[in-house]
């Protein structure tokens, strides 16, 4: 891969990282300030504390998709800096291009991720 796309996908990844950043810190302050003090009677009604314990169930389910995907971009940044970034690293085949624009911290082509889809018992259908 030439030196500027590898550039180009370093500031995509960089920029999405920066952004991540940002979403789960904001979900962690909404959280920390949805979190009840049941000794001041914060709820009414337990309606209102079953609801507010799906949101936090919710938000904290999806910090921890964020994170994850955090901990694949900076996989793929050290991949960029280790010259391995755009090869699958299951069968060491290069990732395609579109691939790769979709979905920029991508570690395995196409094939590889179908397979260890069908693997999980997802549907790629």
């Amino acid at each position: 891969m030439r030196k500027q796309e590898l550039e180009k996908f370093k500031e995509a990844l960089l920029d999405r990282k920066h952004q991540m950043i940002q979403d789960v810190d904001k979900m962690t302050d909404e959280v920390l300030m949805r979190s009840p003090d049941e000794s001041r009677g914060d709820f009414n009604h337990m309606a209102d504390m079953g609801s507010d314990n799906f949101d936090q169930d919710f938000t904290i389910g999806l910090m921890e998709k964020e994170q994850e995907e955090l901990r694949e971009i900076d996989a793929a940044l050290e991949r960029i800096g280790d010259g391995s970034f755009g090869t699958c690293t299951e069968c060491e085949k290069k990732i395609g291009t579109e691939r790769l624009k979709a979905i920029p911290y991508a570690r395995l082509c196409i094939a590889c991720k179908t397979a260890e889809e069908k693997e999980e018992g997802f549907s790629t259908a």
